[in-house]
């Protein structure tokens, strides 16, 4: 994507240093940091402490951070046993994105399949750029297959803008390219449909209000920041045509993980009748499991970010207290949809509805014997 005129990804090999790079998230829009990844340990904090967020992201982070483990100075060459618990670590980071395992896993696996250390290194690293590469072009497909359910909406309206509410940040800051929920809405646009976009600010990082609406700004695409409990209220006054979100883990049978705040959007929708798609790439699919509320592990995060609201102020980065000094507070990041409330998803192999019959039929080589 282009910031400004230029070509820019969350996350990148430099060739030059041989060092892998992300934009650090947490400063965004008011400032724009880049880091190195050069230790483990820097993986992890940059996963843990979201300077990359967003399950796309996570597991291309992951996959990169095989890689920084085999050339961290003081490594341990061709010791599996050392490979296997650092990657160990790299996947406790954070529990819920189901990316973060697959990536882990993936770049693992294939370093692991060399017998030499020289092998091992080339390997990890091309296998990352690899998954890198792969879910760009997943989320590219994701946009061209979410094009004909907006077009259409613009169609029924005869050209009038089409109003699109998603939630967090699920553009190409969380996504290495286009994004998820948001592909369709930047390939729209591209192929001069009118959008207007309804950001949720998603408390109490405030992804939308950051991040959505920094990126779609960038983009020249037209959008209003609103309260996360504004849509309801949008909703019943025939404001919003289509919600499309993206999440962190989706089983088998359609249940969704997503940011905390993505089922209240999902039971607005379904009782003003608008479609409720989340758009995903296969790596979100969580394969070996049905039940979303029963088997997805729910990240609880520092009550700290709900107690404190980040901004600028008067060009300097502030946080700021909001509820009195001794009030408890709970920060549990992510919630599940239940697939009974999902349209239907978008994925880089198509549209289908949130039925594990339907799942499968557009994903058959997932099927396991144990299925």
């Amino acid at each position: 994507m282009k910031v400004d005129g230029k070509d820019i990804r969350p996350i990148w090999y430099n060739q030059d240093s041989g060092t892998v790079q992300v934009i650090d998230q947490r400063f965004l829009p008011h400032e724009f940091i880049v880091e190195d990844l050069t230790t483990t340990d820097d993986v992890i904090e940059a996963i843990k402490d979201m300077y990359v967020r967003g399950a796309p992201l996570i597991g291309a982070t992951g996959a990169f951070g095989v890689y920084v483990t085999l050339v961290q100075a003081n490594n341990k060459g061709n010791d599996d046993e050392y490979l296997i618990n650092e990657c160990k670590r790299l996947k406790d980071a954070r529990p819920t994105a189901m990316n973060l395992f697959w990536g882990v896993d993936r770049v693992m696996k294939t370093a692991l399949s060399q017998a030499s250390y020289a092998k091992r290194v080339e390997a990890a690293l091309n296998e990352a750029l690899e998954v890198v590469e792969e879910e760009a072009q997943n989320c590219r497909k994701i946009g061209e297959y979410g094009l004909s359910i907006v077009r259409e909406i613009s169609e029924k309206k005869n050209g009038k803008p089409v109003n699109i509410l998603t939630h967090c940040n699920a553009g190409w800051l969380a996504c290495i390219e286009y994004g998820t929920a948001t592909a369709p809405i930047y390939t729209a646009f591209d192929n001069s449909i009118d959008v207007h976009v309804w950001v949720d600010e998603t408390r109490p990082l405030n992804q939308g209000s950051r991040l959505t609406a920094w990126e779609l700004g960038k983009h020249g695409v037209n959008h209003t920041v609103i309260t996360d409990n504004a849509g309801g209220h949008l909703m019943q006054h025939g404001m919003v045509d289509l919600v499309i979100v993206g999440t962190d883990r989706t089983t088998r049978a359609g249940d969704v993980a997503n940011k905390i705040g993505t089922y209240l959007k999902a039971l607005a929708a379904k009782d003003n009748h608008i479609p409720f798609y989340v758009a995903l790439p296969s790596s979100t699919f969580d394969w070996d499991i049905t039940d979303g509320i029963a088997d997805i592990p729910i990240e609880e995060r520092d009550p700290d970010e709900i107690r404190f609201v980040q901004g600028d102020c008067n060009g300097e980065i502030k946080n700021v207290l909001v509820p009195p000094k001794d009030s408890p507070a709970a920060n549990h990041a992510f919630d599940v949809t239940p697939a009974r409330l999902v349209t239907g998803f978008i994925t880089e192999r198509g549209v289908c509805k949130a039925t594990e019959n339907d799942i499968m039929s557009l994903f058959p080589d997932k099927i396991k014997s144990d299925l």
